[in-house]
Parts: structure tokens; sequence; C-alpha cells
């Protein structure tokens, strides 16, 4: 698939390539989201307050890396429609550089490898490549994925 290309509703095994590449809607972050993300879930001073953020590792308020996962996971669900989800086998997860409160981030998802399953037919594992970017086109996170993806007519 070419991030130009119209999507079938489900893809199977059958419709993906390697070096076939999808791409994401945007998701706009502001500081409200990144307080309360980490209020919830990862309540570090350099999340949650400007002032404490500013004499941090990241010199301001940044998201949590869970927090951009997760914007990430929402972006890669809505442009990878695979058939039957995107059912993970193994991630591989790295945060270059912070992500702030003025990104607006999308994902760009390359397939890089389809290894069919020696015991069950019409299975495979697929190996994405998914890089969150913000509007200046810069890496936020790399995510490199594995998933359980299957054929047309195969039963789970």
């Amino acid at each position: 698939m070419t991030d130009t290309a119209p999507l079938p509703r489900d893809l199977y095994l059958e419709d993906i390539a390697v070096g076939d590449r999808f791409v994401s809607g945007t998701h706009a972050l502001d500081a409200a989201q990144i307080k309360a993300f980490a209020a919830d879930y990862d309540p570090q001073p350099f999340h949650l307050d400007e002032e404490a953020a500013k004499d941090s590792l990241f010199e301001g308020l940044a998201a949590s890396g869970w927090h951009t996962a997760a914007i990430t996971m929402k972006l890669f669900v809505s442009s990878m429609p695979f058939a039957k989800g995107l059912i993970g086998a193994g991630v591989e997860v790295t945060w270059p550089k912070p992500t702030r409160a003025d990104d607006v981030l999308h994902v760009e998802s390359t397939i890089t490898e389809i290894k069919p399953s020696r015991s069950r037919p019409g299975r495979a594992m697929v190996s994405v490549e998914t890089l969150t970017l913000n509007q200046h086109g810069e890496t936020r996170q790399r995510l490199l994925s594995r998933m359980v993806m299957f054929g047309r007519g195969v039963q789970d």
C-alpha cells in the first residue's frame, strides 16, 4: 500500500508486501493532555509541571514516552486496517527526542518483513517499522513491531 492508494476495509496477508507504507492522520498534542496522562499513568515532575520540567533532562514539559506510545497506537490502528486487528507479538520502542505540547503527531509505517508460519498455513509474522513524527518531520518515537496476520478464510 502506498500513502496515496485507497485502503481496503480489511487487509489480509494476500493484500500486503514488504515495502508497503501506511500514513496516518494527525493528533495535535497540548499541555493539558500531557499533564492529564501523566497524572494518571506517569506522575513525574517533567510531565506534570512546566517549572519543574525546565530543570530536568528534558529542559521543558515533555510527554511521557508511554503517552506518545498510546497516541502512536491510536494512529497505527486507524492507518493499518488489518483484518482481525493488529495482534502484537513483540515490540521494540525508542524515543529519540521528547514529544512536546505543541507537537502534531502522525505515524508512518512500513512493512519490513513477512515471515510465513511453518506450522499454521495462512498465517504470518509481519514486521513493521513505525515512526511517530511531529509536524516538522522530526522522529519522536520509533516502534519496531511483530504482528500475527491472517490470510483470507483462515480461522483464528
